[in-house]
């Protein structure tokens, strides 16, 4: 993938040890889906503002930075705990836990999807209306953690919604750095998508070959992760196909190399779903 003339002094620069490369910042991203009568699998995406400093215009699933908060230890939890999810994805406990909070967090915030219920069984069925929104809006001003907002309401976080899918980290020519794990996730009964985000201009369900078809035109950008995880959930049918698969989470950090005189981003090899069938 060409990058811009301009990165040329700065894949030198961090080569010489002039620049510093910048610290990739702990994340987590939810690809959503749901399945469509006759469209079948979809997943939900939305296109980041022009005005973003992190690839603006891209089309992304919902996701953000952790929130140091979102390590609250007190926090209502139901399915794998932190530590499971830490052995999934390479991580401490802490850290697990806080990345599965930011990703039900943040996809509440960008989508009003909650994977949260009254029970450790259950999900909200609706997360429309003023009080909701109020939420979110705290959750956005960090007025109001992801733990404080679910005891007020008397929820119980849903790990077992979540799979983990992927782990990504921001190259380091980049000037800004994430270190993200990516989630699936089904979209819970009775609860709609909305069109909310202050980072998104669109919003859309999509078929992953879709997705994919219109990137390849020239339609949409699609950065290397989240073409890469198309391209693996486009080989599934439907939801409960995507959320049955045994991943193998592997690290992908794509380098950034200087080619006949012109910048590249050169990508790791992604092949397959990599179900780790036993």
């Amino acid at each position: 993938m060409k990058l811009p003339a301009q990165f040329v002094e700065r894949i030198e620069g961090i080569r010489a040890g002039r620049i510093e490369p910048a610290p990739a910042r702990d994340a987590a991203t939810v690809a959503v889906l749901r399945d469509h009568p006759e469209h079948g699998l979809q997943v939900f995406m939305l296109r980041r503002v022009s005005s973003m400093a992190f690839a603006p215009g891209a089309y992304v699933f919902p996701g953000g930075s952790v929130d140091p908060r979102d390590g609250d230890a007190d926090i209502a939890w139901a399915g794998p705990s932190p530590a499971e999810w830490g052995a999934a994805f390479g991580a401490g406990e802490k850290l697990a836990r806080e990345l599965v909070c930011a990703a039900v967090r943040e996809t509440f915030e960008e989508s009003l999807i909650l994977l949260a219920g009254p029970a450790e069984t259950s999900v909200v069925d609706d997360t429309r209306g003023d009080a909701w929104e109020a939420d979110r809006q705290a959750l956005l001003a960090r007025t109001l953690s992801l733990a404080e907002m679910l005891d007020r309401r008397g929820l119980v976080l849903r790990s077992d919604l979540l799979r983990p899918w992927a782990h990504w980290i921001t190259p380091e020519v980049e000037p800004k750095r994430y270190d993200t794990r990516f989630f699936v996730a089904a979209i819970p009964p009775g609860q709609r998508a909305g069109d909310v985000s202050t980072e998104a201009d669109h919003v859309t369900w999509v078929r992953p070959q879709d997705a994919l078809e219109r990137a390849r035109a020239g339609e949409w950008f699609l950065m290397p992760p989240t073409m890469a995880t198309l391209t693996e959930l486009s080989e599934y049918r439907t939801v409960a196909d995507v959320l049955a698969a045994r991943r193998r989470i592997e690290t992908h950090q794509p380098t950034a190399e200087i080619i006949d005189g012109e910048p590249y981003l050169v990508l790791p090899p992604v092949t397959g779903p990599r179900d780790a069938r036993g």
